[in-house]
């Protein structure tokens, strides 16, 4: 008992097709080492601009380091090393299941 869909079986792999490509993409988007990466850079960025900001007072406060100036640049760093580990590995494309590979 078949019935007619108005699809064929070419429309159909494109279409699976397509969403496969939408799901590594979204995949891409969402890797976490972007999210950490983007974070890290963002808030190192404000807590090193603190810390060039920053009086004397507040560096006596933390006995004669400049430790916003010292965590900002930290942040920043381990921002970057997020963002080019995730440029030189990128996700890899998801693998189809295994009965989709056999035919």
């Amino acid at each position: 008992m078949s019935e007619y869909s108005g699809y064929s079986e070419k429309d159909v792999q494109r279409e699976v097709t397509e969403l496969q490509s939408q799901s590594a993409t979204a995949a891409r988007i969402f890797d976490l080492r972007r999210i950490i990466g983007g974070l890290f850079v963002l808030y190192g960025i404000i807590v090193t601009i603190a810390g060039i900001t920053d009086g004397q007072a507040a560096i006596d406060k933390a006995q004669g380091v400049n430790i916003n100036l010292w965590t900002g640049i930290g942040m920043l760093l381990l921002g970057i090393f997020f963002l080019v580990w995730l440029r030189l590995r990128p996700t890899p494309p998801p693998v189809p299941p295994a009965e989709e590979q056999a035919e």
